[in-house]
C-alpha cells in the first residue's frame, strides 16, 4: 500500500487538495496534513490593527504571550488590553491571540463555509493570532483537531509525528508547554497554506516575520466534561426525597463494615446511570453541545417582534440573520425531529429542523417552508435574541 503524503498542493481542489471523503477517511484524527495553496491567493479579511482593537473589547477573549528568548522565560497576559499597551510591546518575540473572532467579524466567519464537510456542531471557533517576528506560544499539544491557516506573513511550523513523543509539561511556565520537543517535520507557511493537526500532535509555530494565523478549532469535550454535565442534568431531575434507603436492613455482623448488601443498594440508587435511556441521552447531548462554551451570552431584545410582523418584513424583501453566538443543530426523534439551540429544544418536523439549524439567513421562502412547530420555534428564538431583523432596502 502506498504511503500517504503529509504535504500536498491544494490549488486544484481547495481547501483540502482532495475530496472531503478521502480526507476524512485517511487523515481526519489519524495524521497531519500540510496543504499548500489551500486557499489560493488568500488575503486576510482582518488586519493586525483590527485584531488589536478587538483585543481591547471587554467581551473579547484575548491573551498576549511574550518570550524572553535569552532566559527562556514565558509571560502570559490576559485581556482586555488598553490601546496604549500595544506600542509598549517589544519589536519581536510576542504573540496576540483572540478567540472567537468569527463571532465578531462576519468576513472571518465566512471562512467557516469552507469547512462544511464537518458537522457544524463540531466547529468551535476561529482564533486569530498576530505574531511579531519571532513570536510564538511555545511547543505544545492540543487535544482537539485544528486547521492552521496562514493569513498574512510567514510562520514556521515544526511538528513531531512520533506517537510515543514525550508530552510532559514544563513546571516553570504558566502555559502548558512541552518539556521536550523533537520535531521531525519543518515547514514555512505562506498566505493560503494550511496545516491540519489531529489531537495530540506536538507542534511549535514561530513567526518568520509579522504574521497572522487563523486557527479553526473543533469542539471536543473531554469524557470527564461529558460525564459531569450529564450527571448534573440527571441530578437536577431527581426528586429530593429519592435517597439511599435500606428497608431490608439486617442486623450487621460488624457495624463498621460496608457490606455487599449496602453496595447493592448504592448500585440500585445509581441505576439511572447504568440503564441510560436513549431519548434522555440524545436530548441532553443536543442541549450540551449547542451551549456556547465561553463568553458572548445572547441578550433578549427589550421588545421582540411578533412572527406576523417579521413575516410582513420578509414579504417586503427583509431577512433574518442568525446571531453569531447562536449554535443550532438538530437530531431525529422517530419520524420527527428536535431543534437544539444554545441549550433550548424544540420539537418539529424534520424539514423544518433542518432548515432552522442550517440557515444563517432566513428569507420569505424559508419562513414559508416551516411547519407550524417550526414557526412557533422561530418566534421563541426571536424572543431569545437568536436573530436580528434586516429591513428591506428602501425604494428610490
Amino acid at each position: 500500500m502506498a504511503r500517504l503524503p503529509i504535504e500536498i498542493d491544494g490549488a486544484g481542489l481547495p481547501p483540502l487538495g482532495m475530496a472531503p471523503e478521502k480526507f476524512l477517511r485517511d487523515y481526519w484524527q489519524k495524521r497531519p496534513l500540510l496543504v499548500r495553496n489551500a486557499f489560493p491567493g488568500f488575503v486576510s479579511p482582518i488586519t493586525p490593527e483590527d485584531l488589536a482593537g478587538l483585543a481591547c473589547e471587554e467581551a473579547a477573549l484575548a491573551r498576549i504571550v511574550l518570550h524572553d528568548r535569552r532566559r527562556d522565560r514565558w509571560e502570559l497576559r490576559n485581556g482586555p488590553f488598553a490601546e496604549e499597551s500595544f506600542p509598549k510591546l517589544p519589536k519581536t518575540d510576542w504573540t496576540l491571540l483572540v478567540q472567537d473572532v468569527d463571532k465578531w467579524d462576519m468576513d472571518v466567519r465566512a471562512l467557516l463555509g469552507a469547512f462544511r464537510f464537518l458537522p457544524s456542531w463540531r466547529l468551535d471557533d476561529i482564533m486569530v493570532s498576530f505574531a511579531a517576528p519571532g513570536g510564538s506560544v511555545g511547543a505544545h499539544v492540543d487535544q482537539y483537531d485544528v486547521f492552521l491557516l496562514q493569513a498574512h506573513g510567514h510562520r514556521r511550523w515544526q511538528i513531531d509525528t512520533d506517537p510515543g513523543a514525550p508530552r510532559d509539561f514544563r513546571p516553570d511556565v504558566e502555559l502548558k508547554l512541552l518539556r521536550e520537543f523533537n520535531p521531525d517535520h519543518d515547514w514555512v507557511l505562506a498566505p493560503g497554506d494550511m496545516l491540519y493537526l489531529p489531537p495530540g500532535v506536538p507542534h511549535h509555530g514561530v513567526a518568520e516575520d509579522a504574521c497572522l494565523t487563523f486557527s479553526v478549532g473543533m469542539r471536543a469535550p473531554s469524557r470527564s466534561e461529558l460525564m459531569l454535565d450529564f450527571v448534573e442534568e440527571l441530578a437536577a431531575g431527581t426528586a429530593e426525597e429519592s435517597r439511599y434507603a435500606d428497608p431490608d436492613l439486617a442486623l450487621p455482623a460488624d457495624p463498621a463494615e460496608i457490606d455487599d448488601a449496602a453496595f447493592a443498594r448504592v448500585r440500585a440508587a445509581l441505576a439511572d446511570l447504568q440503564s441510560l435511556d436513549e431519548a434522555t441521552l440524545r436530548r441532553w447531548f443536543g442541549r450540551f453541545i449547542t451551549q456556547y462554551r465561553a463568553a458572548g451570552e445572547l441578550a433578549r431584545p427589550a421588545r421582540a417582534p411578533s412572527l406576523a410582523a417579521v413575516a410582513e418584513t420578509l414579504a417586503r424583501g427583509g431577512r433574518l440573520h442568525r446571531h453569531p453566538h447562536a449554535r443550532h443543530a438538530w437530531a431525529r426523534e422517530g419520524r420527527r425531529a428536535r431543534l437544539h439551540a444554545n441549550g433550548l429544544a424544540y420539537a418539529m418536523g424534520v424539514a423544518s429542523a433542518r432548515l432552522l439549524a442550517g440557515a444563517d439567513v432566513i428569507d420569505q421562502g424559508t419562513l414559508a417552508a416551516l411547519d407550524a412547530d417550526g414557526r412557533a420555534a422561530l418566534e421563541s428564538l426571536l424572543a431569545q435574541g437568536h436573530y436580528h431583523v434586516e429591513k428591506p432596502p428602501r425604494r428610490r
